[in-house]
């Protein structure tokens, strides 16, 4: 999937994933995508509530060697 831009927010625990996720997805325009790569299994959880609770669309998820990575399409 492309993004418009990579967060990484690899080695940072609750809710400093979700904070870097906001301030970041701010700077985008309504549509680009901001992929997202994290650490912390808390995040599974956290990211796709916090997005459904601002309207923003998770469009995939997947996870590899310790690494989950989001694709998140801003409203």
């Amino acid at each position: 999937m492309i993004s418009n831009y990579v967060l990484d927010a690899k080695c940072l625990s609750c809710p400093m994933p979700i904070v870097r996720t906001k301030k970041t997805i701010d700077t985008l325009r309504s549509g680009e995508v901001l992929e997202v790569h994290v650490t912390d299994k808390g995040a599974l959880m956290d990211l796709p509530a916090w997005a459904k609770a601002c309207g923003h669309t998770i469009l995939e998820q997947s996870e590899k060697d310790g690494v989950i990575k989001f694709f998140i399409q801003k409203v």
